[in-house]
């Protein structure tokens, strides 16, 4: 009686479907993943009919967002007291004694977040203060 050879074939465990089915998987995560800058600062500026002026290159950025919180030169500050804004007003302007303020407040700011910063400026002795603005011809259709 003659019996046949038994096979010995271990089965094979391809990895080329699997690497292109993860690399698939990569691609579409990377085309549908949506990159954006977090860290910036969404203002909504209120509209102005008037150009803008140049604006200098010694001056002091303050930022208002709509909760009322404060940004010097783009840092957010700890609290909106008006002795930490005065302190990081005061450490933004280093040796100057007369910097530009531009003071940009998001159009739904508290009123009260704007006066303080202007009282802020006024109390360390900054008279130069301008506001940034949306120019209104722009934003026609």
């Amino acid at each position: 009686m003659r019996l046949s050879r038994r096979r010995d074939d271990s089965p094979d465990i391809t990895l080329t479907p699997l690497i292109d089915v993860v690399f698939l998987l990569l691609i579409f995560f990377m085309v549908s993943t949506t990159f954006s800058q977090h860290a910036q600062l969404e203002i909504e500026l209120p509209d102005a009919s008037t150009q803008a002026e140049q604006e200098p290159p010694q001056s002091i950025e303050i930022a208002i967002d709509v909760k009322g919180r404060y940004y010097v030169d783009g840092r957010q500050l700890v609290n909106s007291q008006l002795e930490t804004l005065k302190q990081a007003m005061r450490k933004a302007a280093g040796e100057q004694e007369t910097p530009v303020i531009v003071l940009s407040a998001d159009a739904n700011t508290p009123h009260q977040s704007v006066v303080t910063a202007m009282d802020a400026a006024r109390q360390l002795g900054f008279t130069q203060l301008s506001f940034a603005t949306n120019s209104a011809e722009a934003e026609a259709p």
